[in-house]
């Protein structure tokens, strides 16, 4: 029983589990404190610089991210060392251009920034980018590695610090905007350090880096930087339309709750996709097809079945969700804009249910080195989400269609990346939920035998 028990808390997936949800439980509590200790315009603010700087950090890191994972996880010694020092080069580079462009447009347009909620954002995310670049790359490194275990440490380091500050600022010291994004900075710097001293990060590999090896990077990159920018666009277009809208910041703050809430249908996602991927581009570099195809309907079929159980009690509870995360102010229809927070929640709850087979299709192209088909599936998705906000918000006014919007761009998503996933690999849509309900079986069966 003990042993038992011991080995499946090494296993790959419960380590990505318990790293996210140990992630997602601080970022929930913390979101709650923040929502809590400002009114909505001022909550608002803040909203606006966590999603543009999620929006840059996908630009930046996007460009290797996802390449560095496919190729360290078949690599030998040699080009380990040369993938690594050139994703710092390119890291590094990006890094010094986008902090210049922030700094320069801070400079001649600092007061319509200003006014549209986007000051925090220039004023510091430049000196941010530089200190958590450590920390981002050791985490893909050490995701392409399958090392969760130091994963979770990492980000608890990171996470937990933050966390600490948000309640040490709701209990005593009421802190402003601008300290909370030094204290964010100071968090991440430890972080870093942390990385730098243990190695992890891979900057000793920077003489390393290769002309070669930067354009191989680059060449997979220009598709999946593409992605994960629109990926994040999917998440970040509808605040940032709205913070650009005449609804403001406030309407920002209520449309938070929601796109928070969601992260808890992410967790499960995120942990088998960040096990998922390796795998699968490991397979398809010693060319065994069966068996990406029998890991693409396995991971889509098991999440998909979870969904149903998360999407559910995030349905049925939406309203005690709001109350916990956002505080009394949140439930309700709002008297300023007249929206009704739980009602989104719960569109956002059916609006799970599709993640996991649009997430595991871009997954399996890009692991098959078909970065430029799931690149095509994201743009068709992003132009989508744009339209049907811009629908939602300007003509009819409508946060709740906004989230409607979501499910349908998720809908045609799935279909353009099954018809591409489809075309490489000859699935059977079926063996999905087949696969799918085959695991769980299996799951039980080992923990019967326990």
């Amino acid at each position: 029983m003990k042993s038992a028990v011991k080995k499946i808390v090494k296993e790959d997936n419960f380590l990505s589990l318990a790293g996210n949800l140990v992630i997602a439980i601080l970022g929930f509590a913390g979101f709650a404190l923040l929502a809590r200790s400002y009114k909505p315009d001022i909550f608002g603010e803040w909203v606006i610089f966590i999603a543009a700087g999620s929006f840059v950090e996908m630009f930046r890191f996007g460009i290797t991210n996802t390449a560095i994972v496919r190729y360290l996880s078949g690599a030998n010694a040699e080009d380990r060392n040369q993938f690594i020092g050139s994703n710092w080069v390119i890291g590094l580079t990006a890094t010094v251009f986008i902090a210049l462009v922030l700094v320069v447009c801070n400079l001649f347009f600092r007061e319509p920034i200003q006014e549209a909620g986007y000051g925090l954002f220039f004023n510091w995310y430049p000196i941010l980018a530089f200190v958590n670049l450590p920390y981002n790359t050791a985490l893909v490194i050490l995701q392409a590695d399958q090392k969760f275990g130091k994963m979770l440490w990492i980000k608890t380091i990171s996470s937990g610090g933050f966390f600490a500050v948000l309640l040490a600022s709701y209990l005593y010291f009421n802190l402003t905007l601008t300290q909370l994004v030094w204290a964010i900075i100071a968090v991440n710097l430890l972080a870093s350090l942390v990385c730098l001293i243990g190695g992890m990060d891979g900057l000793v590999h920077i003489g390393n880096a290769s002309r070669q090896k930067i354009r191989t990077l680059l060449d997979f990159g220009k598709y999946t930087t593409f992605t994960l920018i629109g990926t994040n666009l999917l998440r970040s277009a509808d605040t940032l339309i709205i913070s650009l809208s005449p609804l403001g910041t406030a309407a920002v703050a209520l449309y938070s709750i929601p796109i928070k809430l969601t992260e808890i249908q992410q967790i499960p996602l995120r942990s088998f996709a960040a096990t998922a991927f390796p795998k699968m581009s490991k397979a398809s570099i010693q060319g065994k097809l069966q068996e990406i195809k029998d890991l693409f309907y396995t991971y889509s079929g098991a999440i998909s079945y979870l969904f149903v159980f998360v999407s559910l009690v995030t349905f049925v509870f939406a309203e005690v969700f709001v109350l916990v995360l956002g505080g009394k102010q949140y439930l309700g229809i709002d008297p300023v804009t007249g929206f009704d927070t739980t009602l989104i929640v719960r569109i956002f709850s059916i609006y799970g249910l599709l993640l996991p087979i649009d997430r595991m299709t871009g997954i399996g192209l890009d692991s098959i080195n078909r970065p430029d088909k799931n690149a095509i599936k994201v743009f068709v998705m992003v132009l989508f989400n744009v339209i049907g906000d811009l629908v939602a918000i300007f003509i009819f006014k409508s946060l709740a269609l906004v989230a409607v919007a979501s499910i349908c761009f998720t809908l045609i998503g799935i279909w353009v990346g099954y018809y591409f996933l489809n075309k490489e690999l000859d699935l059977r849509f079926r063996q999905i939920f087949n696969k799918g309900a085959s695991f769980y079986k299996e799951l039980y069966l080992k923990r019967k035998g326990i």
